[in-house]
């Protein structure tokens, strides 16, 4: 299996869009970025021909305006990208992650109800 490209910051914030609104134009992307901050066109158009270039991002070119979509699911990328967390940061253990979250005030109450209600067998979180 091909390793998964490690996307910046940067190409995160676009892959949420992405994965918000679903296949888009460069012209949807921009416009939904631009809700949040200001941000050059260009500059979108850079990212997102560089996210493809990665396989970060898949590019339907059967249309005048090409269409932009997220090569992986959101919940395969994220937890992919939290695998090389815990192993960077946490020496392997979900559990010192866990209780690393829990204690650094990362969760917020409402968060840890339904953290504790999953532990519980009472259902799957969001």
């Amino acid at each position: 299996m091909p390793k998964t490209p490690k996307p910046t910051p940067a190409e995160l914030d676009l892959l949420r869009v992405l994965w918000r609104l679903g296949p888009s134009t460069v012209r949807q992307a921009h416009a939904e970025l631009q809700k949040d901050r200001e941000v050059a066109y260009s500059a979108v158009l850079r990212l997102l021909q560089i996210m493809h270039g990665k396989g970060l991002l898949l590019r339907d070119e059967s249309e005048r305006s090409h269409v932009y979509r997220p090569a992986q699911a959101q919940d395969s990328l994220q937890t992919s990208l939290l695998g090389d967390l815990i192993r960077k940061a946490f020496a392997g253990s979900g559990k010192a992650l866990v209780l690393a979250a829990l204690k650094g005030g990362h969760v917020t109450e409402a968060e840890r109800r339904e953290i504790e209600g999953y532990l519980r067998g009472e259902g799957e979180t969001r």
